[in-house]
């Protein structure tokens, strides 16, 4: 289970039970950004009280919990059924999501969209999201914005969202794509390349997959593109098997087979 604590500065500490404030946080440690613009340097000092997946939507809009804001169109929240049984989390929205505010409408989207239907995966079934709510980019020639990784700082910033999303959704299973969300949910040392397409014991979901994020695939060498695009199409089908032979457990049913299983 996942706990959210707060400590005497408002940040959020997770832990194995859920503890909800009863009133929203306030701002705290503020630190001046750029002229006359400021992070508080979390997410969780923006977290509405009671909330529900259109409340931390609307909050999320005026996230100011690190820099991105600054520069970004607009913040991109995960979209997707409240009751979706996966729950897909990439590292942060791309150029087209950024102007269009929706997650995965780009290229990336698009790769994903072709792997999750050979798959037998519905995409109006999956809840899709990603680690960092706002686009990172440099400018390039010409005003082209080019993708840059977020740093640990702004994955942790922006980390309450995303546990507020997987505590209200409740996915039977979650895949992470790419290192970036892989290691904001299971640690800095985890390797996508080690445990790919391989379902993994977690307390957030029945089950937690890691796959290569579709932008890797795109960027591949020509000479590895197809073979790195069957591998990431291989580990959605691993997923849709999942999803098929493994019915829903009840909250309770789940934390039993955790205690009875603790190294499954």
């Amino acid at each position: 289970m996942i706990t959210y604590e707060a400590t005497s500065r408002n940040r959020y500490c997770y832990s194995m039970h859920i503890k909800m404030p009863a009133k929203p946080l306030h701002l705290s440690n503020e630190r001046v950004t750029k002229a006359g613009t400021r992070s508080s340097g979390s997410a969780a000092d923006f977290l509405p009280p009671y909330p529900s997946l259109p409340k931390l939507r609307e909050a999320a809009a005026r996230c100011r919990g690190c820099d991105l804001w600054i520069n970004a169109t607009q913040t991109v929240f995960g979209e997707g059924p409240a009751n979706a049984e996966a729950m897909l989390v990439g590292e942060q929205p791309g150029d087209q999501e950024d102007r269009l505010g929706h997650p995965f409408v780009g290229p990336a989207g698009k790769l994903l969209d072709a792997g999750l239907e050979q798959a037998g995966i519905d995409r109006r079934r999956v809840y899709l999201t990603n680690a960092v709510k706002h686009f990172k980019f440099v400018l390039i020639e010409r005003g082209r914005r080019l993708h840059k990784k977020p740093s640990p700082a702004q994955v942790r910033a922006c980390k309450p969202w995303l546990m507020e999303e997987i505590r209200l959704v409740k996915p039977k299973a979650i895949v992470v794509l790419g290192a970036t969300a892989a290691q904001a949910l299971l640690g800095k040392e985890f390797r996508v390349t080690q445990h790919r397409g391989k379902p993994i014991p977690s307390d957030l979901a029945q089950a937690l997959f890691a796959t290569m994020h579709p932008s890797a695939v795109l960027r591949a060498p020509a000479d590895s593109r197809d073979e790195a695009r069957r591998q990431f199409f291989s580990d959605l089908r691993a997923v849709a098997r999942y999803l098929k032979l493994h019915p829903a457990q009840s909250e309770s049913t789940a934390r039993e087979a955790r205690r009875a299983h603790p190294s499954a």
